[in-house]
C-alpha cells in the first residue's frame, strides 16, 4: 500500500492508501467501526486483484491514521461523512469506482448516495452492511459496543477483545487477532462513542440506487443479521445478494478467495453495465 494524506471539506485530515494498476478499473474500500484500512490486507495483497484493479482504502474520520479531533460535533453531520468519500475520489481522480463498504460503512455509502448521488458510481458492493438501525437486525455481537465508549481503560480492551472475536465465525490465528485488536484500539472511546450517537438511517435511499449493486453477507454474522443482508438486496432494484454460509461478519477474511473472486466479477460487470 501506498500512502497518502486526505483533506476532507471541514480540514480534518484522512489516512487513505493506494495499490494495484494505474489503470485498472476502480474499487474504494471503506472499513467498519473501530477498524481501518489494514482490514483489507486479504484484497490488497492478492495478486488476482492487485494485478487488475486499482485499489483504493481510507481511514475514515477518528480511526486508523485518520485525524481523531475530540469535539464530538465533527462525527454527526452526515454531510461530512460523505465529503470524506468524495474528497479520497478527488484526491486520487477516481473516475467509475465501486464502493466496498462494510458494516458500519453502509451507513457511509448511504451518506455519499445522500450528498452526492450515483452519478460517479460503477457500483456499490455492501458487505454485511449495516443499512438501518431496525433492532430486529442487531446481533448479540454489538453488546460489547456499551464497553468500547467508557473511560476505563482496561474494560475498553477487554470489550474489544469480545467485539473483535464476534465479527468472525472462522476465527483467524491469534497473532491477527492480536494485530486486529491493537488497530481498534487506536480508536479513543469518546470518539467511538461519537460515531454511535449519530442520529439512526431509516434505509430510504437503498430504493433509489440506480447502479450495479452485489450484497454479500454472512449466514453467521453475530453483529449484522443475514436478514438485513436479505432485505437491504430486496430493496435495492436489480441487487444481487451472495450469501456465505458458516460465515460471520468478515466474508472478505473468512472465505477471502470467493470474496475476491466475486468482487473482481461484480467490478467488471458493474464497469459494462455503466457504459
Amino acid at each position: 500500500m501506498r500512502y497518502r494524506d486526505v483533506i476532507s471539506s471541514d480540514g480534518l485530515r484522512l489516512g487513505a492508501y493506494e495499490s494495484g494498476k494505474a489503470d485498472g478499473l476502480e474499487i474504494l474500500f471503506i472499513h467498519g467501526f473501530s477498524q481501518c484500512a489494514q482490514c483489507w490486507s486479504g484484497q490488497f495483497e492478492d495478486p488476482s486483484l492487485e494485478e487488475r484493479f486499482r485499489l483504493i482504502a481510507f481511514d475514515i474520520r477518528g480511526h486508523g491514521t485518520s485525524d481523531k479531533p475530540s469535539d464530538p460535533t465533527r462525527y454527526s453531520d452526515d454531510r461530512l461523512f460523505a465529503d470524506d468519500v468524495n474528497a479520497v475520489m478527488d484526491a486520487f481522480g477516481l473516475e467509475r469506482p465501486v464502493l466496498v463498504g462494510w458494516s458500519y460503512a453502509g451507513r457511509i455509502v448511504e451518506d455519499y448516495l445522500e450528498s452526492y448521488g450515483t452519478k460517479r458510481l460503477a457500483g456499490i458492493n455492501y458487505v454485511c452492511a449495516r443499512t438501518n438501525n431496525q433492532m430486529e437486525f442487531v446481533g448479540p455481537g454489538n453488546d460489547h459496543l456499551a464497553g468500547m465508549t467508557g473511560s476505563d481503560r482496561a474494560a475498553d480492551l477487554a470489550a474489544t477483545r469480545r467485539f473483535v472475536r464476534a465479527c468472525f465465525s472462522k476465527l483467524p490465528p491469534d497473532a491477527a487477532l492480536e494485530k486486529i485488536v491493537a488497530y481498534n484500539m487506536l480508536v479513543p472511546a469518546a470518539i467511538r462513542a461519537a460515531h454511535l450517537s449519530r442520529p439512526p438511517s431509516d434505509g430510504a435511499v437503498l430504493r433509489t440506487i440506480d447502479v450495479p449493486v452485489l450484497v454479500s453477507q454472512g449466514d453467521e454474522d453475530l453483529l449484522v443479521s443475514k436478514g438485513l443482508g436479505e432485505l437491504t438486496a430486496a430493496l435495492i432494484p436489480g441487487a444481487k445478494l451472495s450469501m456465505y454460509e458458516g460465515v460471520g461478519h468478515t466474508p472478505f477474511v473468512e472465505d477471502a478467495a470467493r470474496f475476491n473472486r466475486e468482487l473482481a466479477e461484480f467490478v467488471a460487470e458493474a464497469n459494462e453495465m455503466r457504459r
